[in-house]
């Protein structure tokens, strides 16, 4: 018995979601949805029990907020981290044929469904026990903090398993939803509720940090209550201005218009030769991964460069931890780091123009790569879609059913909207950081595509709600 056997047999033994025996209604499916969020959401404002009150106000990476939607000294400090993570790196395995599975084959699905699981909770367990051993929530009494810590082994193991606890409750969240007592999947939905709770902040919250009102309109409203002139909320430095609301409204409706537009390939059936179609392919071939991978290469950096500050400081050479990170009171002013990380407003962009340059540069051109790459592992390439074209028994009318020829083809679609979706993700991410839009450039890409697939699910559901016959045709 392999590795990957031992891992789905072992999800045997935890307690798991039951599939529901008749296929619940549209309106059952979003209030279980709904609840699932509510859940979500009283775990992601509850704060651990046994940490200190100011360990839950530090400053958390973007990154990991808006990918993991996780939060800051809560019981959502993990977040969907542990999922997102072992559902990528079996994708990677299995899309690199490390791992010898057939998804087409419901067993081998299944085994991979179940592999997977207990996968993340193997890594769920893994970081919160990093996370308490390290004393991220205590002061360090010593120079190591795995056994010189303020917390007592006791008060550590608690939030320890609270930690995995929450994050466990969150697996079984998204099993409920992905097993059809909701719409979608646990991930999207809590991925979307953290961006939107961004772009509620951004646009409404009324707390004051750093001498600056966060929320734009509530800002807006004290300026002018007060007798400023509103053209000071155009560009401002340290909370949200009037050109990142334009930018948020006019990216959100590019990404709209981009996630509808398709590249159809005419293809027809040998047997059913009077019945031709066409394989339509999502102009934005890559969606948002490339954006999301500089973005994990960046925080990856960032930490590395902190960590080798904290526990290394006498054996890195000074110029090493400059070229990953520089700081200047307590601030990135240089480094690695400091130009992979986005301007966040246009005030930023204009007293560092060449940070925003070197960021725009390198994202795209990291974007291009990162994008190629995963088309290449994730099944996406025109040799893995000429594959499935010929299992199908699918064909481009005028060429011979033969592999090579059909990958020959495609790559001449494939590899362009690779590089070009690629490039356009990357531009409209670096637009939206460079100009300060409201949820990040990241969180928007995000956003939308969940927003879009929500819509044509619910669209779906209730037509086959309205046309009993259908449903029958489909097979539901």
């Amino acid at each position: 018995m392999g590795l990957l056997d031992l891992m789905a047999k072992a999800a045997d033994y935890i307690p798991t979601v039951m599939k529901p025996k008749a296929k619940p209604g549209l309106y059952e499916r979003l209030f279980w949805t709904a609840m699932a969020l509510v859940i979500y959401l009283i775990m992601a404002n509850t704060p651990l029990y046994g940490v200190p009150l100011s360990a839950t106000q530090g400053q958390q990476l973007l990154l990991v907020q808006i990918i993991f939607a996780a939060n800051r000294g809560t019981l959502m400090e993990l977040g969907i981290g542990p999922i997102v993570t072992a559902g990528l790196i079996m994708q990677i395995l299995v899309g690199a044929k490390l791992i010898d599975l057939d998804m087409s084959n419901p067993d081998d699905r299944k085994k991979f469904t179940a592999a997977q699981k207990t996968f993340a909770l193997i890594l769920a367990a893994f970081e919160a026990g990093m996370y308490v051993a390290a004393c991220r929530y205590w002061t360090p009494t010593g120079p190591n903090p795995f056994f010189q810590c303020s917390a007592s082994w006791m008060q550590r193991t608690i939030v320890g398993l609270q930690l995995f606890l929450a994050a466990y409750i969150v697996i079984l969240l998204d099993e409920m939803i992905q097993k059809g007592w909701g719409l979608g999947s646990g991930v999207s939905l809590f991925i979307l509720s953290g961006v939107s709770m961004r772009l509620f902040w951004n646009l409404f919250s009324p707390v004051v940090y750093g001498g600056q009102i966060v929320g734009f309109l509530p800002y807006l409203i004290s300026l002018v209550s007060s007798g400023g002139d509103w053209t000071a909320s155009i560009i401002r430095r340290g909370g949200r201005d009037l050109v990142g609301l334009i930018v948020t409204i006019v990216i959100i409706f590019i990404l709209v218009y981009l996630q509808g537009m398709k590249v159809e390939i005419p293809v027809t059936s040998p047997r059913l030769r009077s019945i031709k179609t066409k394989v339509p392919l999502q102009f934005l071939y890559v969606t948002n991964i490339p954006v999301l991978l500089v973005g994990i290469l960046y925080s990856d950096i960032l930490v590395f460069a902190s960590l080798t500050r904290l526990y290394f400081p006498s054996s890195t050479p000074n110029w090493l931890m400059d070229l990953l990170a520089k700081y200047e009171n307590g601030r990135l002013v240089g480094g690695l780091a400091y130009y992979l990380s986005p301007p966040g407003s246009l005030y930023n962009t204009l007293a560092d123009p060449i940070h925003a340059m070197v960021y725009t540069v390198v994202l795209i051109g990291l974007a291009i790569l990162f994008g190629i790459m995963w088309v290449e592992i994730s099944g996406l390439s025109a040799s893995a879609q000429a594959e499935e074209l010929i299992k199908s028994g699918m064909e481009i009318p005028g060429i011979r059913r033969n592999p090579k020829i059909l990958e020959r083809i495609l790559n001449r679609y494939i590899f362009p909207l690779t590089v070009l979706s690629s490039i356009i993700v990357a531009v409209i991410a670096a637009f939206a950081d460079l100009l300060g839009a409201y949820g990040t450039g990241m969180g928007l890409l995000l956003a939308i595509g969940i927003v879009q697939q929500y819509y044509m699910m619910i669209a779906y559901e209730r037509t086959l709600e309205a046309y009993p016959l259908l449903k029958r045709l489909v097979g539901e």
